[in-house]
């Protein structure tokens, strides 16, 4: 008799996550077998082949980390460990790619090596501590991307980070003082006296 299978017993035996099943199904991949009562799916072993995992193997699972200025690298070790620790223990082969910038940078040579990646079919999955960590506004775009490209997007913390106003200073800091440059010209008196006075703006709201 043919032994049936959970969805998680099905997703470790293929090396896969449950999600991924899932889309499998949607996209008539592979289907459960049965459902129960409590419309559980179970699949038949006989079902779990591995030619089912010829598409996805070629596929990289893709971690990003990163932090906005040089004061925070401790944070980004720590995101950098979170993501190794988090992929070695579900026996993923994995790319880690780090940056070292603004969430507002979208230029940012670890971002761009990521987005081409993507585009270019060779990510199966990718994987973040926090979804403001790709990009401070316009992850969505990304995300709907990696949707469309069949790239399955794991956030490990969704809640808010400790250092998110901290974070989200230095960034608006850092638009206004681009903004200003080309208004005043980045040596003008007129530019110097605004980026003072957002930057003692910035100290006193993080100052406990």
């Amino acid at each position: 008799m043919d032994k049936f299978l959970t969805i998680k017993q099905a997703s470790n035996l293929l090396g896969v996550s449950t999600r991924t099943l899932r889309r499998w199904e949607l996209e008539g991949k592979l289907l459960p077998d049965e459902r129960t009562r409590g419309n559980q799916r179970r699949y038949k072993l006989s079902s779990i082949k591995p030619d089912l995992l010829r598409t996805d193997q070629i596929k990289k699972t893709m971690a990003y980390a990163r932090v906005s200025s040089h004061d925070q690298k401790e944070d980004l070790e720590r995101q950098k460990q979170m993501l190794e620790l988090f992929c070695s223990a579900n026996g993923w082969e994995f790319e880690l790619i780090s940056d070292l910038g603004s969430g507002m940078n979208y230029y940012k040579k670890g971002l761009k090596n990521l987005i081409t990646n993507i585009l270019e079919n060779n990510v199966g999955r990718l994987v973040l501590t926090h979804k403001d960590r790709l990009l401070r506004f316009g992850a969505e775009l990304i995300f709907a991307i990696c949707e469309a490209k069949n790239v399955e997007v794991l956030i490990l913390n969704k809640g808010e980070e400790t250092s998110f106003e901290e974070d989200l200073a230095k960034d608006v800091l850092e638009i206004i003082t681009v903004f200003s440059a080309r208004l005043y010209g980045s040596r003008s008196h007129k530019n110097k006296k605004i980026i003072d006075n957002m930057k003692k703006a910035v100290e006193d709201a993080n100052r406990p």
